[in-house]
């Protein structure tokens, strides 16, 4: 009786993990307004290896920058110019995040070429 007394146990406590880690996660990525949109380089652009990348963040109310990710890689501290990219075609992607650095469903996505 006792083993499944720690069985049900242990289950319970798996499960409320679970949905205390599916509420924190949806919390997370409620749409709260923003909006992102890149203005340069446009989507499809020709670039050289070294680049600029513009965007406006219009914040909602839990957004308070972006995550910049250049082929699904973070750009840690990215500053605004790519440099040295290896040439062809790369796909550069813009989130929202709020002040915790948890990303929000606003984000925009553009392609280049480089040359």
């Amino acid at each position: 009786m006792s083993r499944w007394l720690s069985v049900l146990c242990l289950v319970l406590v798996i499960g409320f993990a679970a949905i205390s880690f599916v509420a924190v996660a949806d919390e997370a990525l409620k749409d709260d307004g923003s909006h992102i949109q890149i203005t340069a380089p446009k989507d499809g652009e020709s670039v050289g290896q070294s680049f600029d990348l513009k965007y406006d963040l219009h914040a909602g109310s839990q957004a308070h920058h972006a995550h910049v990710y250049l082929d699904g890689q973070y750009q840690k501290g990215f500053k605004g110019t790519f440099s040295n990219v290896a040439p062809g075609r790369h796909e550069i992607k813009v989130q929202a995040a709020n002040k915790d650095h948890k990303i929000l469903p606003a984000a925009a996505v553009v392609t280049v070429d480089v040359k």
